[in-house]
């Protein structure tokens, strides 16, 4: 194992716990994978550089917390981490998923679907 790639392992062990200040959990339980982020403010400045690539991202448009993850590379916990930071400065906005029973009758939406084409 060269020295270099062991060097990349031991930085990947100890930098989520660097980026979250130490901490291993949000300061809000409210966040999930599907909760859906939105930025709400411009200003950057004094922000750690993983929370201003986050609120690049979540200036583009709305995304999930898993899709925020996977963009930073991150670790779905530390991701929360760092959104919580966030959504307690007033940077960012939150929002829950729509739930199941939240959602439109499927077969609705078909009915009416097929009812405009049939007077178009």
């Amino acid at each position: 194992m060269s020295g270099e790639s062991a060097d990349r392992r031991l930085r990947g062990l100890v930098r989520p716990y660097v980026v979250t200040g130490g901490r291993a959990h949000a300061s809000r339980n409210t966040l999930d994978a599907v909760t859906v982020v939105i930025a709400t403010r411009e200003q950057v400045s004094g922000l750690s550089p993983e929370k201003k690539r986050l609120m690049e991202l979540c200036r583009g448009g709305a995304l999930s917390v898993a899709e925020i993850a996977a963009h930073l590379s991150l670790p779905i916990s530390v991701t929360k981490v760092l959104l919580s930071d966030l959504v307690d400065s007033g940077h960012i906005a939150t929002h829950a998923a729509v739930s199941h029973a939240a959602r439109p009758d499927m077969k609705l939406l078909k009915d009416v679907l097929d009812g405009l084409r049939a007077r178009l």
